[in-house]
């Protein structure tokens, strides 16, 4: 199996061309491929695969093999991919939310929905992407997390022995936000684990802490769902600036500083829709001999 090891800000996953290749049991795939010491090391697989209603299909499996709905980072990956080994037709040019005209633009299908991104371009070489990302979602059964309301704003929960306020928002996939003033000194292989697999999640959560730096920026730690702690979580660095701007400690336009760098944000809005621009970088190519 032939694969394309990207990352996004330090957020790395192997990449399959799944119009070339057949990946039959994905989910073995992803456990095995993903070990840093026995595969190749990842934070898991996403496959790039044909649609009948995009420009391509997006499917994630987390370094445990569950599937996720979601990747921010890993969709930028995949529209740089798209574009540069011509797996599709680029669309037009295109005026994405955060005021920027970017040259060639897809439509890529999620788990969360059809999404557009959008293109910077330099020699022929994908050098940023935009995403729309959609609009936030905020009720209780659409998140899911098993509270009553129409929102979960500092919600107070227990875990690892103390007591957090956690704000709850849905990218198309699971948040739990916690705003902290040092997040460096957060023990999230801990806490991370107990708060993704606390009963209040049927389908578990993805974990963030968040220390605010200003009104325009502030910086994060994940414990990702299904792979542990991340050096970045496109989805996650949306639901904190929205978590921010609803408890009205940023603005909705913001840069999210992560340990493997920074995304700008933009909660247009206009459509109320999250706007999300990063990297996307191409490591390395290689073949897959493992079961």
């Amino acid at each position: 199996m032939k694969f394309t090891k990207m990352q996004g800000i330090g957020n790395d996953y192997v990449f399959v061309d799944c119009f070339h290749e057949r990946v039959a049991n994905p989910s073995k795939i992803a456990r095995a491929i993903s070990d840093r010491h026995f595969g190749v090391g990842s934070d898991g697989l996403i496959l790039i695969c044909p649609s009948k209603k995009a420009d391509a299909r997006m499917r994630i499996f987390n370094a445990d093999g569950s599937e996720a709905e979601m990747c921010g980072n890993g969709i930028r990956c995949v529209a740089k991919y798209i574009y540069e080994h011509r797996l599709a037709k680029a669309g037009s040019a295109v005026l994405m939310g955060n005021g920027t005209k970017y040259q060639a633009s897809f439509k890529i299908e999620t788990g969360a929905g059809i999404l557009t991104v959008g293109l910077a371009l330099r020699n022929k070489e994908v050098q940023r992407v935009c995403v729309n990302m959609g609009e936030p979602r905020f009720r209780p059964k659409e998140i899911p997390v098993k509270l009553a309301g129409e929102r979960v704003i500092e919600h107070p929960i227990e875990a690892a022995g103390e007591r957090l306020l956690m704000t709850c928002v849905s990218m198309g996939n699971p948040h739990a936000v916690f705003f902290c003033d040092d997040v460096a000194a957060v023990e999230l292989e801990t806490i991370g684990p107990e708060i993704e697999n606390h009963n209040l999640f049927p389908k578990r959560t993805n974990v963030h802490f968040v220390e605010i730096e200003n009104r325009d920026g502030f910086t994060m730690r994940t414990w990702e769902r299904g792979s542990g702690v991340t050096l970045a979580c496109g989805t996650g660095a949306c639901a904190c600036c929205v978590a921010a701007a609803i408890t009205g400690r940023c603005n909705r336009a913001s840069t999210a500083h992560l340990p493997g760098g920074q995304l700008q944000l933009n909660w247009a809005t206009e459509d109320n829709c999250m706007y999300m621009t990063g990297p996307a970088v191409e490591v390395f190519e290689g073949e897959w001999f493992g079961g």
